[in-house]
Parts: C-alpha cells; structure tokens; sequence
C-alpha cells in the first residue's frame, strides 16, 4: 500500500493504491464521516483477490480538492476523472462505493456505463429511493443530521465527540481503533465545512438539485450488487428492493448482523462477496 496522488483536470486527489499493478482496475468510493485509511484492511483483501486497487480522497475531504461544488454529478466526474488519469482515458474499471461513494457509483454508473465493467454499493439504496423512504418515520429520525447539516454554521458542532457517536449509533457494537479515529478527526477537522458540502447539494440550488432528480430517474445497465447491514443505524434497508431501476445484472442482499461501516466490521467476508461478485465479469 502506498499514498500516490492523481493529477486531473479536476484537481489533484490523494489516494490510497494498492495491489499488482497489472490486475484489474478497481476503484473504491469513501462516505461520510469516513476517509480511506479506515478500509485499509478490506481494501488489501480485494488487492488479494487479484483487483489493482485505488481509493481516493473524495472532494471535500482533505488533501483531495476543498471546494465545491459538491453535488452527485460532480462527485461522480471527480470519480471518472481519477479513473481516466489512473487506469488510462476510457479504461474500463470496477467501482465500489460505501455510503456518499455509494450514492456516487449509482450516478457514474448511469453517467458512463460503458467505463464500469460491474459494480457494487455499499449501505445506501438507489438515491431516489433513499429520498423517497425519508417519508418513512424511521428513516427520517435516522436522517436527523441531513437536516442539521443544513443550518448555517452547523460544521462547528462536526467535532470529534459527534463523529464517534455517528459512528456509534450507525454501526452498534463496532469501534473504530483509536489510531484510526484520531486520524480520521484530523482529517475532518482540516476539511470543514466541506464534507458537509454534498449533503446541502441535496436541495441547493433547487431547480439544479430537481434537475438532477430527474436525470437519476434513469434505469442503470451497469451489472450491480447491493449490500446493507441488517443492523444499519443509519440507512434502513428498503422494505422492497430496487430491481426496477436496474436494466442490467441486479442483486440485493441484507447482511445480518452487521452495520452501516459493514465492509469494516467484517472485512474478510465482505471482501469475498465483492470479489465474487466483480470477478463474474
């Protein structure tokens, strides 16, 4: 494992790169309130399973690009961006992606189906069935800090103590290692407001944010498998799964006892899964 950063036409991101560098290009999506270096130990066993991995810094997250705009479009060039100057321009390439990566696959995927072999999701739904599940009661009271996240100034109650109790009360039961937490508030310390970006892209500015609605509407070809910790605290999995929006291979599974950090609370298996899953192609 070695930190390389990737020079685009977007910016230049920091990243994590492990693996042969002639296997196949994988390209792994963080979330919030999260980095790369917590998915050291998942990110090594896909390494071993024959992927050249790469996980980026996403924009908004120190020492990626700070500033905006933070909405999914944009993650999701960011993303393809990485990819071209890392793999090769129109390389075709693996994705996965954990929670706001998650959110961003969905979206390359229907951006540019023909750049993503195959693709897995990781704690999030479809994101037009997340929003539509905010009608839910219990959804929405596990969705109190998107509204939070909304107020002005709202990234100075972000602080370390809130980052361990969403940890907490997403994954229960888990602990990320002291190390690793106290690197990851250094990283969140030295990136706000900016990780609080993409949540108020949600509805800012409002006809581009309805706009975008409308362009996720569109069925994804891109063969994808979903996986959801039984145990999420944070995203409820879907009562119902999300097979119309896919036109292409789609499954879904929920993970028993496990949470919404489900890729780092059991590394190995979710791992295997993956793999399994991307080495179909």
């Amino acid at each position: 494992m070695h930190r390389i950063t990737v020079i685009t036409p977007r910016g230049a991101f920091a990243a994590i790169e492990l693996g042969d560098p002639a296997a196949r290009p994988l390209l792994f999506l963080h979330g919030f309130p999260d980095h790369p270096p917590t998915a050291t130990s998942f990110l090594g066993l896909l390494a071993g399973r024959g992927f050249r991995v790469l996980a980026p810094w996403m924009r908004g997250y120190s020492p990626s690009p700070l500033e905006g705009p933070y909405d999914l479009d944009t993650l999701a060039a960011d993303a393809l961006a990485v990819a071209d100057a890392w793999a090769g321009p129109g390389a075709p390439i693996q994705l996965v992606g954990h929670d706001w990566g998650a959110a961003t696959t969905y979206v390359a995927c229907a951006a540019a189906p023909e750049r993503i072999v195959r693709a897995v999701t990781l704690a999030l739904p479809h994101p037009l069935t997340f929003v539509a599940r905010l009608a839910s009661p219990a959804q929405a009271a596990r969705s109190w800090y998107i509204a939070a996240f909304q107020l002005p100034g709202a990234e100075r109650f972000v602080g370390p103590r809130m980052i361990d109790q969403l940890w907490r009360t997403w994954s229960p039961g888990f602990t990320l290692g002291r190390d690793a937490r106290t690197d990851l508030h250094a990283c969140l310390a030295r990136s706000m407001p900016a990780p609080l970006g993409a949540y108020r892209a949600i509805t800012r500015p409002l006809f581009a944010a309805a706009a975008r609605m409308r362009r996720g509407a569109a069925p994804i070809t891109v063969p994808t498998l979903q996986l959801h910790g039984a145990d999420d605290g944070c995203v409820l999995p879907p009562p119902g799964d999300d097979a119309a929006r896919f036109t292409g291979a789609y499954a879904r599974e929920v993970l028993p006892g496990l949470g919404h950090f489900l890729h780092l609370e059991a590394p190995a298996p979710l791992a295997s899964r993956v793999a399994r899953w991307l080495d179909v192609a």
